[in-house]
């Protein structure tokens, strides 16, 4: 077998009626054993290990499961091992029962291609009552609308309500802590509120005072002084009829010193000397003293 050069090339076939010398032999990936191309498949050299990578499922008639046969073990062993153990013929008609169309007298199967689901009611129906008319749709469901622990506050409530009733489950004791805390966070925002509505209160009045105390500063350039008591005016008007009314009355009395106010003619300020009243106009009305 071979040449003096290559003397390993070739093998002979494992059948005995063959025994063909091949130099491109067949390995069976099963028995192991070498073939040519004419007994390279299982059923031509008659491998007896061609089932043992093999899979093979029987349906139960009881549970309409698959029940694999375990390789080199008896099939009624395997039978009686899922019957005691796995069996389960209430699986039976949910599994072989075929889903059907919902609408009262329609015989439809529904399978992949005939199935649509309603938009709305979220319910499969066949093609020909696939509309929301066809199999009467009642609609979409209605979300609770508010807070998502409306309804179970409010049956919380009625469960106070009620005199005779005390409620012992956790649920009813849950709903009691949250109503108890609910309450608190609310008195908590309530106090709040009001802390900070009197603090913008109370910082809003601060900005006004100091506004007016501003414009007041501003406008006091112009305000006129007593020189006796220090009182401020507005005008120099208001000065005189004030000097003529409090200190002139009061000008008998011994220790009183009678004060003469001279006013400018240009813009009615008031001075107690007149040289000061002489120099205001030559500053600051160029010198003419003429109204």
């Amino acid at each position: 077998m071979g040449t003096p050069e290559f003397p390993d090339l070739g093998k002979h076939c494992y059948v005995d009626d063959c025994k063909q010398i091949d130099f491109l032999p067949f390995t069976c990936d099963r028995c192991r054993q070498v073939f040519c191309l004419e007994h390279r498949s299982y059923i031509k050299h008659s491998c007896p290990k061609a089932d043992r990578q093999d899979v093979t499922v029987v349906i139960c008639p009881l549970c309409a499961k698959g029940v694999r046969l375990i390789p080199d073990q008896d099939p009624n062993i395997t039978w009686e091992t899922h019957v005691n153990t796995d069996c389960d013929p209430s699986n039976y008609e949910k599994v072989t029962k075929k889903k059907k169309c919902p609408v009262p007298g329609c015989k439809e199967i529904l399978t992949f291609s005939n199935t649509i689901k309603c938009r709305d009611c979220l319910v499969d129906h066949c093609l020909k009552h696939r509309f929301g008319p066809d199999h009467k749709c009642p609609g979409p469901k209605k979300s609770e609308a508010g807070f998502p622990f409306m309804g179970l506050l409010s049956r919380s409530r009625k469960e106070e309500s009620k005199p005779n009733r005390v409620p012992t489950s956790s649920s009813s004791k849950w709903a009691t802590s949250f109503l108890n805390a609910a309450s608190t966070v609310r008195a908590s925002a309530e106090s709040s509120m009001t802390k900070l509505s009197t603090e913008i209160s109370q910082k809003w009045q601060i900005a006004k005072d100091g506004m007016g105390q501003s414009s007041s500063s501003s406008g006091g350039i112009g305000q006129e002084e007593c020189p006796q008591c220090g009182a401020k005016f507005s005008s120099v008007t208001t000065l005189v009829d004030h000097v003529e009314k409090v200190h002139e009355r009061s000008g008998n009395r011994p220790g009183v010193k009678k004060v003469t106010i001279d006013v400018c003619p240009k813009c009615s300020r008031g001075f107690r000397d007149p040289v000061s009243l002489v120099e205001h106009v030559e500053k600051d009305h160029g010198g003419t003293s003429r109204a």
